[in-house]
Order: C-alpha cells, then sequence, then structure tokens
C-alpha cells in the first residue's frame, strides 16, 4: 500500500508498546520468530488483553486517520 503524502504509518505492535502491554514487555525479551517469541506471540492472536475500542481511541488521540480508497 502506498504511504499518503505528509503522513506516517503505524508501525507494527507501536500501540502495545506505548500502552506497555505485559504480552509485549515478554515479546521484547524473546528473540524475534523462536519458538518462545512465537508462543507469545499466539497469546496476542487470540487472547489479546486490550478491546479494539481501546486501540482505536488510542489511534485517533496519536492523531492517526484510517483511510481506505475511493471505490472505482
Amino acid at each position: 500500500m502506498q504511504s499518503i503524502e505528509g503522513y506516517i504509518e503505524y508501525t507494527r505492535r507501536e500501540y502495545c508498546k506505548d500502552v506497555r502491554c505485559p504480552i509485549q514487555l515478554l515479546l521484547d525479551k524473546e528473540v524475534e520468530k523462536s519458538p518462545g517469541y512465537e508462543e507469545i506471540r499466539a497469546i496476542c492472536a487470540s487472547h489479546c488483553l486490550h478491546s479494539t475500542h481501546e486501540f482505536h481511541h488510542w489511534l485517533t488521540g496519536k492523531g492517526y486517520r484510517i483511510v481506505r480508497p475511493k471505490e472505482k
């Protein structure tokens, strides 16, 4: 996807790191893609501690805008 001029894109796990998610703190101690990392990462995929509402509120509070292309 092409970036919008004058804007920055959300960086993977930026929210998790900013809110100091305890699962993210465990991930930070592991080597990415190692078995331990993948085991901890599975917690995020199936049992995230935060809601989409919290994430959306955080995004808008940080000035992010969610956009999509116009339909053709």
